[in-house]
């Protein structure tokens, strides 16, 4: 059984308000290419693979386009806003779908607190430097909330042009820096094209503490939103063919240009990078940005990361927004559909769903601010963890879901080949897996001081529960409500609707 949006009580996203452009630019500023680069390559060079890091984003680009060829094919015959939700519903059943759906959703809900928590500390440190005025961060981060909550009301084509022209500007500074070092001919050694040897990737090089396990799991992470680009299939134009190019585009040009900057920022710093990203962080980049191009530069640097994690939460808010409206509509829980699973009667958008998944991130950056805890340290790492670590397990399923769709329920024959749907999704499966066991084995030291919390101790547990709530409720509703059981994870693009 499938549900169209279509369908008698169902509320529609807008049709046709984005196109390939803006999907892609929504997709890649949930990346948040300028955050992951400052926030993650100085941890892999210093605690992580070593000068190995380009090594391992390249590692990581293959794996993911590999993952990328069994989700792309899911999405030219799937189109819905729950993505991951819908796909695992059709490939692995409604009890699977449920429960990837309810980790899909917490993990998206807690991002945007997560990345907002980054904002607000890079704009309080901002300030201070820049202007010499000390504002709470707390301030920032309620503003950041704000400007989410007001942009995603409307159309999805201003959030669109919005992070259009934050995501240029970011890749604009990376870039630059990336080149000018490239042009130079390197730092104090050279450019080290040896760094990029796909073996370093499992190995520490240059770095005598580094784990091989921590480095590449901070690689993947810094992938974390790339999937967003099938959730906008149903307000995109000529979806089936829009989000496939969409999906591959980002992942590739993701990929590349991670591996590019990486390269080069470990090329800018010379055999000693280790040292210094152990001792200054982000230092690694804003001191040859000052060395190769001016003082001036390090001061747009600090604004654009303020500008791309403000990006990047607002990209997480509209993720948030539509798997709350995809889990409202379905009326699961009576009277959602009116609520949650509304969208407003002139912008198309999922408006109430966006109150809602604000006032989420309201509580928790209180509870976090109220428990004395800090906004980079604690909020932006904690919740980045348990988000990572559900959304993993999401994509792990999704590549399963892939091959019971064609392979095991023998739908669209047509599309299903060996290598696209089968080879490629199960060894875009297994690598997942491997990333999950890698941030089992490798959190405590991705989460760095905050480990010592008790949030950290729960994380696991948080990710548990909910997969128990999920296939619970799965299991009541097929035993006490079989109409409500065969609607989970099954409304979809009326052009897009699965016949049986």
């Amino acid at each position: 059984m499938t549900i169209t949006n279509e369908s008698p009580g169902v509320s529609r996203l807008k049709r046709d308000a984005v196109g390939l452009v803006g999907v892609i630019f929504m997709a890649v500023a949930t990346a948040a290419p300028i955050t992951a680069m400052t926030g993650n390559v100085p941890i892999v060079v210093a605690f992580g693979n070593g000068l190995g890091v380009p090594a391992g984003y390249l590692f990581a680009t293959v794996v993911l386009t590999i993952f990328s060829v069994g989700y792309t094919a899911m999405s030219k015959h799937i189109t819905a806003a729950g993505a991951f939700y819908g796909y695992i519903s059709h490939g692995l059943g409604q009890v699977v779908g449920m429960v990837s759906g309810l980790l899909a959703t917490m993990a998206y809900v807690v991002f945007e607190a997560s990345i907002i928590g980054f904002f607000a500390y890079s704009a309080n440190d901002t300030f201070k430097s820049l202007a010499g005025v000390d504002i709470h961060w707390l301030w920032f981060a309620f503003l950041g909330l704000a400007l989410n909550m007001i942009l995603s009301y409307f159309d999805i084509n201003l959030t669109a042009k919005v992070l259009g022209v934050f995501l240029i500007t970011e890749i604009l500074m990376l870039g630059l820096i990336a080149l000018v070092t490239l042009f130079n001919g390197g730092g104090p050694d050279g450019l080290m094209a040896y760094t990029l040897n796909p073996l370093n990737a499992f190995q520490t090089t240059g770095v005598q503490a580094g784990a091989v396990g921590l480095g590449l799991f901070m690689c993947f992470w810094s992938w974390v939103g790339f999937e967003s680009t099938a959730m906008y299939g149903e307000e995109s134009r000529e979806p089936k063919k829009i989000i496939p190019i969409a999906t591959l585009v980002s992942v590739v040009g993701i990929g590349l240009f991670y591996t590019f900057v990486s390269w080069m920022t470990v090329a800018a710093n010379g055999v000693k990078a280790p040292e210094l990203a152990a001792e200054q962080f982000a230092g690694i980049f804003f001191n040859p940005t000052e060395q190769f191009i001016g003082t001036w530069a390090v001061g747009l640097f600090k604004i654009l990361i303020l500008t791309g994690s403000f990006a990047c939460s607002m990209a997480f808010h509209n993720c948030a927004a539509r798997y709350l409206y995809a889990l409202g509509r379905e009326n699961l829980i009576p009277g959602t559909a009116r609520t949650l699973g509304a969208t407003h009667p002139t912008h198309g958008s999922p408006h109430i769903a966006g109150f809602v998944q604000t006032a989420i991130s309201v509580v928790l950056i209180l509870a976090f601010a109220v428990a004395g805890m800090d906004p980079y340290v604690h909020i932006y790492t904690l919740l980045a963890v348990l988000g990572t670590l559900a959304i993993l397990i999401v994509q792990t399923l999704c590549s399963f879901s892939v091959i019971g769709y064609f392979h095991v329920k023998k739908k669209h024959p047509e599309t299903a080949n060996v290598w696209r749907t089968l080879i490629a999704p199960l060894v875009g499966g297994l690598s997942m897996a491997y990333v999950v066991l890698l941030l089992f084995q490798n959190q405590e030291a991705a989460a760095g001081d905050a480990s010592k919390s008790s949030f950290f101790t729960a994380i696991p547990w948080i990710v548990v529960a909910l997969a128990v709530l999920g296939a619970g409720t799965a299991l009541y509703l097929k035993a006490r409500n079989p109409a409500k059981y065969e609607v989970i994870g099954r409304i979809v693009l009326e052009d897009t609707v699965e016949r049986d």
